[in-house]
């Protein structure tokens, strides 16, 4: 990323979680105002980074690592969310996985997941038009057989970034389709398959039964297939998000997360939990419509820009 387009993508992550970064600063600033680190105000702390959605494991995390040299000390709210960002950073950094098409594979085959309205077509879309960017040949699969919206879209995408899009009818049944864009991807020659499922909701037995059957027919042509299955998380649910991470997880095997609607919440703090819980590489976050609102993941960018640090 060059620097000119590093800085707008900071002015952007800065708007977008200006809602997440008020409320955790503002709590902050309220508790720490001329006073020791002790056991009340360490307490209130975790109960404010619990209610921001950073979750009981990474709020015990990090105000151990504050108590560890502060404790019975004058601490201000600025010198706490220097060590909060800290924190924050070295729980995301080892997850910060930009998605890896390199494995030889032809097509690398993305299947793209999650609940309805996560933003997961339009991510779709944007994948696509970036992987284009970058010189490789890709194809989109219509999969989300029960929305004509959803199709519509797809081929919306397809047309602007001059990418073939292989759909059916309405109603039809996901898994052939799915069947069908493998061999057509496989006899183009293309570098990569994106294929899109039906929105999921986490609590449906049968309709995530489904979604095992499309990862189980993927496999039928390519043992190693899918090379990513991709969970799009919508950051306005909060907490509801680390739920739908374990149960995808447990039907399709999820390899990767990509956190969209950044720009619509404060509860920006679910994808700290989400690190901190689960260990699975973010791919990238998004906090708007555009395609460039789409970028990988910056732990260290992320993390400032979350406890409102105001360095570029």
């Amino acid at each position: 990323m060059t620097e000119e387009k590093k800085k707008n993508w900071f002015q952007r992550l800065k708007s977008g979680l200006s809602k997440s970064s008020e409320s955790l600063t503002s709590g902050i600033t309220g508790i720490f105002t001329r006073r020791k680190l002790d056991d009340e105000t360490l307490e209130e702390l975790e109960d404010l980074l619990i209610t921001t959605d950073l979750g009981v494991a990474a709020a015990a995390r990090i105000c151990l690592a504050l108590a560890k040299d502060r404790y019975d000390k004058e601490i201000s709210g600025e010198e706490v969310r220097r060590v909060l960002a800290g924190e924050i950073e070295a729980i995301l950094t080892p997850v910060a996985k930009p998605l890896d098409i390199s494995g030889g594979a032809h097509p690398h085959v993305i299947l793209m997941v999650g609940v309805n309205g996560s933003g997961k077509t339009t991510t779709i879309g944007k994948l696509a038009q970036k992987f284009k960017a970058q010189g490789k040949s890709v194809m989109m699969a219509a999969g989300d057989t029960f929305r004509a919206a959803a199709i519509e879209q797809l081929q919306a995408w397809g047309e602007r970034a001059g990418v073939p899009v292989v759909s059916t009818a309405i109603g039809g049944d996901a898994a052939a389709l799915a069947y069908e864009a493998m061999d057509k991807a496989k006899a183009a020659g293309v570098d990569v398959l994106l294929i899109d499922t039906a929105g999921r909701l986490q609590n449906k037995t049968e309709l995530m039964e489904e979604l095992a059957k499309v990862v189980r027919i993927i496999g039928k042509k390519d043992e190693n297939a899918p090379h990513d299955v991709v969970l799009v998380l919508d950051a306005t649910t909060g907490q509801n998000a680390l739920s739908q991470v374990a149960i995808f997880q447990k039907a399709v095997n999820v390899t990767g997360l990509v956190m969209t609607k950044l720009d619509g919440s404060a509860r920006g703090g679910v994808l700290v939990a989400a690190a901190e819980k689960f260990g699975l590489p973010v791919h990238a976050i998004g906090v708007g419509e555009t395609i460039d609102d789409l970028q990988p993941f910056d732990p260290a960018m992320f993390a400032k820009t979350l406890v409102a640090i105001n360095e570029e």
